[in-house]
């Protein structure tokens, strides 16, 4: 049930008026606000946050999502404070995504896109899907699909100090 409200949700999401954003390396990572799965506000700044940053989209229903937010999980504590990273839940409550979260004991914040705003406005049409930027707010790579540890390591080298 929980893959055809998926495939449902992503066939949804993109039928409206607007077309989902072609997102590719070189271009500006687009700004959003929201909250984290704890309520606290999370806002990601036109220009970067001054250090290299992961986005990783999911979902719990997601098969290949919990492997792949604990290989950044782990990349990140291997790294602290080299990189920024947020886990950002696709179309789930704050309940569902605060215990996943909790489940797989993340080190980073899950953040809410309950209607997918953030999602579309990053053209994300499966997951996982992760998004490289660099500390200026500029997309650097992207990964759609799963990703082990060492491809995303691979990717975050070109990023990192």
């Amino acid at each position: 049930m929980r893959r055809l409200l998926a495939v449902l949700f992503f066939c949804l999401a993109g039928c409206g008026d607007e077309t989902l954003p072609r997102l590719d390396s070189g271009d500006a990572a687009p700004v959003f606000s929201t909250t984290t799965s704890d309520g606290q506000p999370y806002t990601l700044p036109a220009g970067g946050s001054g250090r290299p940053l992961l986005i990783a989209f999911w979902a719990d229903w997601c098969r290949y999502c919990a492997a792949e937010l604990r290989a950044i999980d782990t990349l990140h504590r291997r790294r602290p404070g080299a990189f920024t990273v947020v886990a950002i839940n696709t179309g789930q409550d704050r309940a569902t995504v605060a215990a996943f979260a909790r489940k797989l004991d993340l080190g980073y914040p899950a953040l809410l896109d309950a209607g997918a705003a953030i999602t579309r406005r990053y053209g994300v049409i499966g997951l996982p899907a992760t998004y490289l930027v660099d500390a200026q707010g500029i997309v650097r790579g992207k990964l759609l699909g799963e990703a082990d540890a060492a491809t995303i390591e691979r990717q975050l080298a070109a990023l990192l100090p």
